[in-house]
């Protein structure tokens, strides 16, 4: 495990792009495409954000995911401090080998390194091998977003 560093904006960029759709709800089905720009947005604003801590596994000396940890960026509700995930991504050959579960606990780490008091993410419902890890993490279900397909007139 290791901090980012310029070299790995490439990585970065096109697992992001490749598991971008993975993170899109069957409620709201998108082509590939918008996905891959949602995430670029995504990581145009994780960059300007000068807290954002980005963090890349290794597997057998290659890159195999990485995280985007937000650490300035307060709850939007509560106003409070947190760390937040904003994205992570494992190769799909390495998922469930334990590079996700590392990613976690360094974002940890770091997160309590900074006394934050809280570290959130979003999963999709439709994920449920990564709620999954997330619950064994300790992760808390907190807000529910609920949404309803509506009929154009």
């Amino acid at each position: 495990m290791r901090a980012a560093t310029p070299d790995d904006t490439r990585f970065i960029e096109t697992l992001g792009v490749r598991t971008a759709a993975a993170s899109v709800s069957a409620l709201r089905p998108v082509p590939d495409s918008a996905a891959a720009r949602s995430f670029r947005r995504l990581l145009d604003f994780c960059r300007a954000q000068p807290d954002t801590f980005t963090l890349i596994a290794e597997s057998d000396a290659q890159p195999a995911g990485f995280v985007l940890l937000l650490t300035g960026v307060r709850d939007d509700v509560t106003q409070q401090p947190q760390a937040f995930i904003a994205y992570m991504a494992v190769e799909r050959q390495l998922r469930r080998s334990g590079v996700g579960r590392a990613l976690l606990g360094a974002a940890q780490a770091h997160a309590e390194k900074l006394a934050l008091p809280h570290l959130s993410l979003m999963v999709t419902a439709d994920n449920a091998a990564a709620r999954d890890l997330y619950r064994s993490f300790g992760f808390e279900l907190e807000r529910l977003l609920l949404t309803k397909r509506l009929t154009p007139a």
